[in-house]
């Protein structure tokens, strides 16, 4: 049996919050960085413990009894937090972070005075939340008539986006009433999983959402301006990582012809970084996308090949649509950059159920890369 898999998850395990004055209890311990001002804070979201839930419980038939008792186990603390991330007014959407009272920018000395920042619920924890529990289908019901009411359209036109984009009714990121209109490929990936999963009837709003995808893969933006096409994940790597999961659980026919693409493009990128983490999600899309790779050696990754990836940010300037400020808003200076430990250590969980899929053993002297059966690691899907 191989005992990797279970030594991450004792990584992952004593990294779970038992309870302080940041963290809750079973919250997994998460930072906002930006290391251009020296600026570091514990923040207290949902994001990264439900995206950690998700990936565990989607890697969980890979495991032993043993260890998927553990994955059980480090979920349960996770979902039982939920609640405190929930809509302010008890509706069935999720925000990044605490609301009532709202937690906003937490353990900050300015931004959380000020209600100018307090975000609204959004489509990306949301997905992860229904994904990781087991939603009424009067609940998933409901869920899309509220997406609806928050896509792009006459009474919310989006603006910080190419032109050609503009008259999609895609999913905007945002529930906010006030908040602005905004397409994110992987945001949009992530919530597109969880209709997909729960087969819910694809409306206008679906198939637009899947042509914005499919066209910043087709063109190129993906790789020539990520920022542009995904606010929160503005990075190729995490851009590939996102829509690969997507086509390898559901393989949407919107987005069956831009496979090559991906290949090519994560094959390139997976040749020049020198980034480790990037490689493993680099890597794991490969083979969600039937690639299989050169070994990685996650056996022997530590705390410090994590230093500098970073998996999720928030652009400062992003929610302002005068063209100025959006040309501003891809410096660096302008972004947060949320960091976590315990992702980390579940992303190359990840890896390592997928790499247990193949059973050809690749020649870790060979790099070209040998096409293979996709693997699937999701459960089976839920009628509604």
């Amino acid at each position: 049996m191989n005992q990797l898999l279970p030594a991450f998850i004792d990584q992952i395990e004593k990294l779970q919050s038992k309870g302080d004055r940041y963290f809750p209890e079973g919250i997994f311990p998460a930072y906002r960085i930006n290391t251009g001002i020296g600026y570091r804070r514990p923040d207290t979201t949902v994001f990264y413990s439900a995206v950690i839930c998700f990936t565990l419980q989607r890697i969980r038939p890979q495991a032993d009894a043993e260890t998927a008792s553990r994955i059980d186990d480090i979920c349960k603390k996770v979902i039982q937090n939920y609640p405190d991330f929930r809509n302010k007014d008890g509706l069935k959407t999720y925000n990044f972070w605490k609301t009532r009272p709202s937690a906003h920018f937490p353990n900050g000395h300015i931004f959380r005075h000020f209600d100018h920042f307090r975000i609204p619920d959004d489509i990306d924890d949301t997905a992860f939340v229904y994904l990781t529990t087991n939603p009424h289908p009067d609940e998933l019901t409901w869920l899309k008539q509220k997406l609806a009411l928050h896509a792009n359209g006459p009474n919310r036109p989006i603006r910080n986006t190419f032109p050609g984009y503009q008259q999609l009714r895609a999913y905007s990121t945002w529930f906010g009433k006030n908040m602005y209109t905004e397409f994110d490929a992987s945001v949009l990936c992530n919530m597109l999983y969880c209709i997909l999963h729960y087969r819910l009837p694809l409306n206008q709003h679906d198939h637009d959402s899947l042509a914005y995808i499919r066209s910043v893969i087709e063109t190129g933006r993906y790789r020539s301006v990520p920022f542009r096409c995904a606010h929160q994940y503005p990075r190729t790597p995490l851009i590939i990582y996102h829509v690969a999961r997507l086509i390898a659980a559901f393989d949407p026919p919107e987005l069956t012809g831009i496979k090559p693409q991906l290949v090519d493009g994560a094959r390139q990128i997976l040749h020049t970084s020198t980034s480790p983490m990037d490689r493993v999600i680099l890597s794991i899309s490969l083979m969600r996308l039937g690639e299989a790779t050169v070994r990685i050696p996650v056996e022997s990754f530590t705390p410090a090949d994590f230093r500098g990836f970073y998996f999720f940010i928030a652009g400062l300037l992003t929610a302002y649509e005068h063209p100025l400020l959006y040309r501003l808003s891809v410096m660096p200076l302008f972004h947060m950059h949320w960091i976590c430990e315990a992702h980390c250590w579940t992303l190359l969980a990840e890896y390592e159920a997928l790499w247990n899929t193949f059973s050809t053993p690749q020649d870790s002297h060979n790099p070209d890369i040998t096409k293979v059966d996709t693997p699937c690691l999701n459960p089976p899907l839920k009628s509604v």
